[in-house]
């Protein structure tokens, strides 16, 4: 599963003005992101606006992404949801034709036990045919995996290959690292604190900031990965300010600004998600021009 360290990104959905998603901008950012040499790419995560999306939608744009990207990265599937029955049978039925793995949220709203969590992933275990990385956001889930949980549900289900982790919290991260199995994949889901991750163990970064400076950030995260963190650390601290801008007026809403500047596509979001201010899209543009200068 080496395949899946290092820099994977988090795809932005391309639209057009009138809401239906964009599929020439979706083409060069996926060839954008290969070009600028990271690891992997995950389609249809929250960055993708999937809880936005219809049915119909949703499969077309992970068939395109399998076409565009013509087996040259490994491809993950966001499939997650509140109602384990249908993102059981979503898993089930997906076409796994050119992905090589899900990525699922825990479960949103419900707030279940951790014993609820461990069955709701258990059944996905079940249902699927790829390997499955658990994803713990609690700030839009309103619930965490404990570090018991993610290590139970890693020593009862082989195909759990690794979490990605968002919860900002290293006392957590340090538990999962210090019970894990040896092939457990701990993954950063946040871009500021991929760096001091890596360093207790982590393998990379699914990464939002990623689809707009692909290379900066992959360049970074694999010289963390073979430990030159004397290397690294300018690269971290030059990318800091565009990472806070990312996400100060919501994500996506912030890289999108910054692929519109890039010319990759346009930066129109579905609602209730909204484009960001006139203020902060003329400082991400001057943050842009300054990384890539």
């Amino acid at each position: 599963m080496n395949k899946f360290h290092g820099t994977g990104v988090a795809l932005v959905t391309p639209f057009n003005a009138d809401g239906t998603v964009d599929y020439d901008g979706l083409r060069k950012l996926i060839n954008h992101l290969i070009d600028g040499k990271v690891e992997y790419l995950v389609s249809l995560g929250t960055t993708g606006e999937a809880s936005t999306l219809n049915k119909a939608d949703k499969q077309k744009i992970w068939e395109f992404t399998a076409e565009v990207n013509n087996g040259r990265l490994p491809l993950v599937a966001g499939i997650g949801g509140n109602d384990t029955a249908e993102v059981t049978n979503s898993i089930k039925t997906f076409e796994v034709n050119g992905y090589d793995a899900i990525l699922s949220a825990s479960p949103y709203y419900n707030k279940p036990t951790q014993e609820g969590i461990y069955q709701h992933y258990k059944a996905i275990s079940e249902s699927s045919k790829l390997p499955v990385f658990l994803y713990n956001v609690p700030g839009r889930t309103a619930s965490n995996i404990s570090p018991e949980t993610t290590c139970r549900l890693a020593n009862d289900f082989k195909n759990i290959i690794g979490t990605k982790e968002a919860s900002g919290n290293f006392d957590q991260f340090n538990q999962i690292m210090r019970d894990k199995p040896a092939d457990f994949m701990l993954i950063s889901g946040d871009d500021p604190v991929a760096m001091p991750m890596i360093s207790i163990g982590a393998v990379g970064v699914i990464s939002v900031i990623g689809n707009a400076l692909p290379q900066q950030l992959s360049d970074m995260i694999r010289l963390c990965l073979k430990g030159d963190y004397a290397a690294a650390l300018p690269k971290h601290l030059n990318l800091i300010e565009f990472t806070r801008m990312m996400f100060t007026e919501g994500n996506p809403a912030g890289v999108k600004a910054a692929l519109k500047h890039l010319g990759i596509c346009d930066d129109h979001v579905l609602l209730p998600l909204v484009k960001v201010s006139d203020e902060l899209r003329k400082a991400i543009i001057a943050e842009t021009n300054r990384i890539t200068a």
